[in-house]
């Protein structure tokens, strides 16, 4: 094999393992997914802290998290708050084994469930949940729209989302990531009955750039 051959086959196998690590991000599983989960926590503690404290949670609030990976934000929520009871809700049956690991007590005198579920095909009953929050999954979103009817659905009156994502890193502007949030995502809240919209932005980790949307359902 002459040298540029070699030099191809580098490139192939970089790519390759590149594309496989993308996929642990975004769908965790096995022994690798559970390393990319922990991974995760240590990586955005800092917009999950925030995140929390912008849920203002109220003492027996019932709070759903949308994806929630390895579950940290759900062990600070237990920790920090007076919620009557978290639920969260992952499609990585390694993240969910993590999350269980993570909160066991909790789990076990029924503060925390968690369930298996792709949040892209949502089904909760009518007006379940106080608060309902998302880090870092907005990018797989397939239907924008009827996810933010769902979760219209699941909110109580009153209720508040928050969806955190990054939107650049350094001087970098993701424009796919803004033109996203303000072509379909703020329109399709307002479609569905959400009000008092508003972006918020937070710190920046590891040099990326830290934002939410939150929008509240009008009380009766």
């Amino acid at each position: 094999m002459n040298g540029i051959s070699k030099r191809k086959e580098r490139i192939t196998i970089i790519a390759t393992i590149k594309r496989f690590i993308d996929q642990q991000y975004a769908h965790p599983t096995g022994r690798f997914g559970t390393y990319i989960g922990e991974k995760m926590v240590r990586q955005h503690q800092p917009e999950t802290e925030w995140t929390v404290n912008l849920l203002n949670v109220q003492q027996d609030d019932t709070i759903l998290e949308l994806g929630c990976g390895a579950g940290y934000a759900i062990e600070r929520l237990v920790h920090q708050s007076l919620a009557k009871q978290i639920t969260g809700i992952d499609s990585s049956s390694a993240m969910l084994r993590s999350v269980q690991k993570r909160n066991k007590v909790a789990i076990q005198s029924n503060r925390v469930k968690v369930l298996y579920g792709d949040l892209n095909q949502l089904a909760f009953q009518n007006e379940q949940f106080d608060k309902v929050f998302t880090i870092h999954t907005l990018y797989f979103w397939e239907n924008i729209s009827g996810t933010l009817a769902a979760l219209y659905h699941a909110l109580k009156p009153g209720g508040h989302f928050v969806i955190t994502f990054c939107d650049g890193k350094n001087d970098e502007i993701w424009t796919g990531v803004k033109d996203l949030v303000q072509t379909q995502v703020i329109p399709a809240a307002k479609t569905h009955g959400f009000t008092d919209i508003i972006l918020v932005e937070g710190p920046v980790s590891r040099q990326f750039h830290t934002v939410a949307v939150m929008g509240y359902k009008p009380s009766n």
